[in-house]
Protein backbone atom coordinates (compact mmCIF):
# COMPACT_ATOMS: atom_id res chain seq x y z
CA UNK A 1 0.00 0.00 0.00
CA UNK A 2 1.20 3.75 -1.31
CA UNK A 3 1.40 5.90 1.84
CA UNK A 4 0.77 9.66 1.71
CA UNK A 5 4.70 10.16 3.15
CA UNK A 6 5.89 8.29 0.02
CA UNK A 7 4.75 10.58 -2.71
CA UNK A 8 4.11 14.25 -3.08
CA UNK A 9 1.79 16.16 -5.49
CA UNK A 10 2.93 16.75 -8.70
CA UNK A 11 -0.51 18.01 -10.50
CA UNK A 12 -4.38 17.16 -11.78
CA UNK A 13 -5.89 15.28 -14.55
CA UNK A 14 -8.03 17.83 -16.23
CA UNK A 15 -10.45 16.01 -18.98
CA UNK A 16 -10.29 12.98 -21.58
CA UNK A 17 -8.58 14.54 -24.62
CA UNK A 18 -9.92 12.62 -28.45
CA UNK A 19 -11.57 9.12 -27.96
CA UNK A 20 -8.04 6.88 -27.51
CA UNK A 21 -8.00 7.16 -23.89
CA UNK A 22 -5.45 10.66 -23.14
CA UNK A 23 -6.14 12.81 -20.30
CA UNK A 24 -5.29 16.20 -20.33
CA UNK A 25 -2.71 16.75 -17.58
CA UNK A 26 -1.78 19.98 -15.51
CA UNK A 27 1.02 19.69 -13.49
CA UNK A 28 3.24 21.50 -11.18
CA UNK A 29 6.29 19.84 -11.32
CA UNK A 30 7.87 17.97 -14.87
CA UNK A 31 9.80 15.25 -12.39
CA UNK A 32 7.89 12.50 -14.41
CA UNK A 33 9.57 13.73 -17.63
CA UNK A 34 13.03 14.34 -16.26
CA UNK A 35 13.80 11.02 -14.66
CA UNK A 36 14.78 7.96 -16.33
CA UNK A 37 11.95 5.48 -17.39
CA UNK A 38 13.52 2.59 -16.23
CA UNK A 39 13.57 4.29 -12.70
CA UNK A 40 9.80 5.34 -12.99
CA UNK A 41 7.50 4.54 -15.17
CA UNK A 42 4.56 5.50 -13.56
CA UNK A 43 2.60 7.78 -11.65
CA UNK A 44 -0.04 7.47 -8.30
CA UNK A 45 -3.28 8.59 -8.13
CA UNK A 46 -5.54 9.39 -5.00
CA UNK A 47 -8.88 7.01 -5.91
CA UNK A 48 -11.14 7.11 -3.57
CA UNK A 49 -9.32 8.33 -0.83
CA UNK A 50 -6.28 5.77 -1.99
CA UNK A 51 -3.15 6.19 -3.63
CA UNK A 52 -2.62 3.88 -7.02
CA UNK A 53 -0.30 3.43 -9.56
CA UNK A 54 -0.74 3.71 -12.99
CA UNK A 55 1.75 3.01 -15.32
CA UNK A 56 2.38 5.81 -18.24
CA UNK A 57 2.31 4.43 -21.93
CA UNK A 58 3.40 7.62 -24.01
CA UNK A 59 2.68 11.54 -23.08
CA UNK A 60 3.35 14.40 -25.09
CA UNK A 61 3.52 18.88 -23.64
CA UNK A 62 1.31 21.36 -24.72
CA UNK A 63 3.03 23.81 -22.62
CA UNK A 64 5.32 24.59 -19.87
CA UNK A 65 2.21 23.38 -17.48
CA UNK A 66 0.11 20.96 -19.71
CA UNK A 67 0.79 17.35 -21.10
CA UNK A 68 -1.65 14.64 -22.90
CA UNK A 69 -1.18 11.59 -21.01
CA UNK A 70 -2.13 8.16 -22.13
CA UNK A 71 -1.99 5.57 -19.43
CA UNK A 72 -1.88 1.65 -19.77
CA UNK A 73 -5.65 0.09 -20.22
CA UNK A 74 -7.13 3.49 -20.24
CA UNK A 75 -7.98 2.89 -24.03
CA UNK A 76 -11.57 4.44 -24.35
CA UNK A 77 -12.53 8.26 -23.87
CA UNK A 78 -15.11 6.78 -21.49
CA UNK A 79 -12.67 5.27 -19.51
CA UNK A 80 -9.94 8.13 -19.19
CA UNK A 81 -12.94 10.15 -18.36
CA UNK A 82 -13.29 8.44 -14.94
CA UNK A 83 -9.11 10.45 -14.01
CA UNK A 84 -11.26 14.33 -14.50
CA UNK A 85 -10.39 16.28 -11.84
CA UNK A 86 -8.01 13.09 -10.18
CA UNK A 87 -5.02 14.53 -8.12
CA UNK A 88 -1.58 13.23 -9.38
CA UNK A 89 1.66 12.05 -7.07
CA UNK A 90 5.06 11.25 -8.04
CA UNK A 91 6.88 8.41 -5.91
CA UNK A 92 9.67 10.61 -3.34
CA UNK A 93 11.62 7.99 -3.45
CA UNK A 94 12.30 8.18 -7.56
CA UNK A 95 12.37 12.40 -7.15
CA UNK A 96 15.75 13.33 -7.81
CA UNK A 97 17.44 15.43 -4.94
CA UNK A 98 19.57 17.28 -7.34
CA UNK A 99 18.75 17.81 -11.11
CA UNK A 100 20.83 19.95 -13.34
CA UNK A 101 18.73 22.74 -14.29
CA UNK A 102 15.53 20.81 -12.77
CA UNK A 103 13.74 21.80 -9.55
CA UNK A 104 11.29 20.08 -7.25
CA UNK A 105 7.77 21.44 -6.80
CA UNK A 106 7.50 23.11 -3.49
CA UNK A 107 4.87 20.24 -2.92
CA UNK A 108 7.47 18.37 -2.73
CA UNK A 109 8.09 19.05 0.99
CA UNK A 110 4.99 18.22 2.53
CA UNK A 111 5.59 15.86 5.15
CA UNK A 112 8.81 17.20 6.21
CA UNK A 113 10.24 18.03 9.27
CA UNK A 114 11.19 21.68 9.62
CA UNK A 115 14.46 22.35 11.56
CA UNK A 116 15.33 26.33 11.53
CA UNK A 117 19.41 26.68 12.35
CA UNK A 118 18.64 29.18 15.14
CA UNK A 119 15.33 27.85 16.90
CA UNK A 120 15.61 24.24 16.03
CA UNK A 121 12.60 22.19 15.84
CA UNK A 122 9.74 23.91 14.21
CA UNK A 123 7.11 21.22 12.84
CA UNK A 124 6.43 19.57 9.97
CA UNK A 125 4.90 20.54 6.56
CA UNK A 126 1.55 20.20 6.36
CA UNK A 127 0.45 22.34 3.45
CA UNK A 128 2.25 24.56 0.73
CA UNK A 129 -0.08 27.67 0.17
CA UNK A 130 0.27 28.77 -3.53
CA UNK A 131 -3.16 31.53 -3.57
CA UNK A 132 -0.58 34.37 -3.60
CA UNK A 133 2.82 35.16 -5.04
CA UNK A 134 4.58 34.87 -1.92
CA UNK A 135 4.47 30.84 -1.53
CA UNK A 136 4.30 29.47 1.70
CA UNK A 137 5.24 26.46 4.11
CA UNK A 138 2.21 25.62 6.18
CA UNK A 139 4.01 24.12 9.13
CA UNK A 140 2.34 22.24 12.09
CA UNK A 141 3.90 22.90 15.20
CA UNK A 142 3.61 20.16 18.04
CA UNK A 143 1.28 22.14 20.18
CA UNK A 144 -1.23 22.15 17.00
CA UNK A 145 -0.62 25.50 16.17
CA UNK A 146 0.17 26.66 12.26
CA UNK A 147 3.30 28.63 11.62
CA UNK A 148 3.53 30.40 8.08
CA UNK A 149 7.27 30.24 6.50
CA UNK A 150 8.10 31.58 3.25
CA UNK A 151 8.99 28.99 0.71
CA UNK A 152 12.67 30.97 -0.94
CA UNK A 153 15.46 29.59 -1.70
CA UNK A 154 17.65 31.17 0.02
CA UNK A 155 16.35 30.31 3.51
CA UNK A 156 17.07 26.64 2.28
CA UNK A 157 20.20 25.49 3.54
CA UNK A 158 19.20 21.55 3.42
CA UNK A 159 17.56 18.74 2.40
CA UNK A 160 17.79 15.41 4.15
CA UNK A 161 15.39 13.68 1.31
CA UNK A 162 15.79 10.37 2.92
CA UNK A 163 15.23 11.42 6.55
CA UNK A 164 12.44 13.80 4.74
CA UNK A 165 13.66 16.87 6.84
CA UNK A 166 13.95 20.59 5.72
CA UNK A 167 16.96 22.73 7.85
CA UNK A 168 16.34 26.84 7.22
CA UNK A 169 17.72 29.97 8.58
CA UNK A 170 14.90 32.17 8.87
CA UNK A 171 15.71 36.01 8.76
CA UNK A 172 15.55 37.20 12.73
CA UNK A 173 12.03 38.47 13.82
CA UNK A 174 10.43 36.37 11.62
CA UNK A 175 9.28 34.00 14.22
CA UNK A 176 9.08 36.68 16.44
CA UNK A 177 6.28 38.10 14.51
CA UNK A 178 4.37 35.12 13.82
CA UNK A 179 3.99 34.73 17.56
CA UNK A 180 2.78 38.50 17.67
CA UNK A 181 0.15 37.62 14.92
CA UNK A 182 -1.33 35.24 17.49
CA UNK A 183 -1.10 36.88 20.32
CA UNK A 184 -3.62 39.73 18.53
CA UNK A 185 -5.47 36.48 16.98
CA UNK A 186 -6.87 35.56 20.85
CA UNK A 187 -7.64 39.66 21.83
Amino acid sequence: MIKKEEVYRIGLFNKPHGIHGEVMFTFTDDVFDRVDDDACDYLVCLVDGIFVPFFIEEYRFRSDTTALMKLEGVDTAEQARMFTNVEVYFPVKYAPADTDGGHLSWDFFVGFGMDDVRHGFLGRVSFVDTATANVLFVVEREDGEELLVPAHEEFIRGIDKDGRSLTVELPEGLLALDEIEDENDED
